[in-house]
């Protein structure tokens, strides 16, 4: 008896032994697969290059230059939201936090609170999980708003615009 489940074993694993070899066919299509590649990585690299033709810039004097702000660049995120608690938004308010839970907002807000901002918690319903936002100023234009958020982005260092819809 133990000879034949010795025998057995042995059969097994020299059948298991057997069937994990590596054909020479599967490293042949993986050597000609990586050949493709290379070749056509050379082609790609050996096509002309378009270049660019650059217009010289128009020269003005000093005198003649007008400084602008850069609120117009300042990146302004629009949501549908709705007051939780606060007085109301005005056209651009700055966010200094989103949660998903209400209680984490409200605690935000209270230390907004203590700190002397008008802050405001809204929701986001349109995004899954519905969103808490809190606001901590509010303003009628983008500049004002922008101001308000570099100063907010020491403490708040992920502080954004909002554009309430």
């Amino acid at each position: 008896m133990k000879k034949y489940i010795v025998l057995c074993a042995g059969v097994c694993a020299a059948m298991a032994f057997t069937s994990c070899k590596s054909s020479e066919s599967a490293y042949k299509q993986a050597y000609l697969k990586a050949k493709a590649q290379e070749e056509a990585q050379q082609n790609v690299q050996q096509q002309p290059v378009e270049q660019n033709v650059v217009v010289p810039l128009e020269e003005k004097a000093a005198n003649n230059t007008r400084v602008v702000d850069n609120a117009d660049n300042v990146a302004v995120r629009q949501e549908n939201v709705t007051v939780v608690s606060g007085n109301g938004l005005k056209n651009f308010s700055v966010v200094v936090g989103s949660f998903s839970l209400k209680a984490n907002a409200e605690g935000l807000q209270q230390s907004l609170l203590n700190q002397g901002y008008q802050a405001q918690v809204v929701l986001n319903q349109a995004v899954q999980p519905p969103m808490y936002r809190v606001v901590a100023t509010t303003f009628e234009t983008k500049a004002e708003a922008a101001a308000s958020r570099n100063d907010l982005q020491t403490k708040y260092p992920g502080a954004w615009l909002l554009y309430a819809k």
